[in-house]
């Protein structure tokens, strides 16, 4: 393959500023690296948290974005499981060290030396990344397009967060239907549970949204839904919601935390947070977690609806996404006559 010396990408130069469009050169895998063309890149609300300072200390400048999808370009000179052409989608989780205590004991979701995608290392919103090959996951034909990029984040994160709801809770309580709700309905309703979808006040476009794809109920966060939940995944940064959802929550109730950034919790009686109801987050996202995903999602299969945004849009998908105007996920594309 031909390669050009140089790229477009569009780049955070300081927190609170938009980004900027720039000519890169081109970067340069090394030998446990691939150089991935990217076809799209998912524009996910953890990069709003980069943009806004509420994730502090990203690497600058920087280049976001970690839901990638693209073609390997090149590859370095210890690669093993990728060659030129291959498919490979590239996720939040960029780097683990393989030696600290979390790696030791299957947690490298928590490792003490992790690279993110996006946020510490270079990231999708450019026409060409690198990445190590170990992080990569490769993806079918039907996901090398702007549909696959929301699998990388929307759908790892909300798989993980899915996971630890329990396998024998059947009323799932989804507050905050975006792009990661979108994707975990149908994996949910496909495994026989009822959704009650939650979203903001007064959004019946997001609400007609989840019952078309199969919420049994949906309404707004201060609506008592008509069952008590089994167990609820808070995807929404909004930390008042985290009461709400144990209030409607039955006894021995699990409420999952899906997001990387939350507002405070506010205070709230012990009372409901007894009877072994339980209130966790999730972190980042195993390897193992992509490839248990990734297989469930071609079984079910997983469509996921997107809204297109050439690279030089990149602000303009952000700020469509802080504004909730989105119906599932904003994704960049790379196509020439888009740049």
């Amino acid at each position: 393959m031909i390669l050009p010396a140089t790229m477009q990408a569009m780049v955070l130069e300081k927190q609170g500023h938009p980004l900027v469009l720039k000519t890169l050169p081109l970067p340069k895998p090394g030998k446990d690296q691939v150089l991935v063309k990217v076809i799209a890149c998912g524009v996910c609300r953890t990069d709003l948290h980069i943009l806004d300072g509420e994730l502090e200390h990203p690497k600058l400048p920087l280049i976001m974005g970690h839901e990638i999808v693209g073609t390997v370009a090149a590859t370095g000179s210890d690669v093993k499981n990728f060659k030129e052409g291959d498919i490979v989608g590239i996720p939040w989780l960029g780097y683990t060290c393989g030696h600290c205590k979390y790696c030791h004991s299957g947690k490298e979701n928590l490792c003490e030396n992790a690279k993110f995608t996006g946020y510490t290392i270079d990231g999708g919103y450019a026409q060409y990344t690198v990445a190590y090959e170990q992080y990569c996951f490769p993806l079918s034909k039907e996901y090398a397009n702007a549909s696959g990029s929301p699998l990388l984040c929307a759908g790892l994160i909300g798989y993980r967060s899915y996971s630890m709801t329990g396998e024998q809770s059947v009323n799932l309580g989804i507050y905050g239907f975006g792009a990661a709700a979108h994707i975990l309905t149908q994996l949910a309703v496909y495994q026989g549970r009822k959704v009650f979808a939650f979203t903001r006040k007064g959004d019946t476009k997001a609400q007609a949204f989840a019952l078309k794809l199969g919420a049994v109920w949906a309404g707004d966060s201060s609506q008592l839904p008509p069952e008590k939940l089994d167990a609820a995944i808070v995807f929404a940064p909004e930390g008042e919601l985290v009461p709400t959802a144990l209030k409607h929550s039955d006894k021995g109730g699990i409420v999952v935390c899906g997001g990387i950034h939350m507002s405070d919790i506010p205070s709230f009686p012990y009372s409901i947070l007894w009877e072994e109801r339980v209130v966790r987050s999730v972190a980042n996202l195993t390897r193992n977690d992509g490839d248990e995903f990734l297989k469930l999602a071609a079984q079910v299969p997983i469509k996921t609806t997107v809204e297109t945004f050439p690279l030089t849009k990149a602000n303009e998908a952000l700020d469509n996404l802080r504004a909730g105007k989105i119906e599932g996920a904003a994704v960049l594309i790379m196509e020439p006559g888009n740049l």
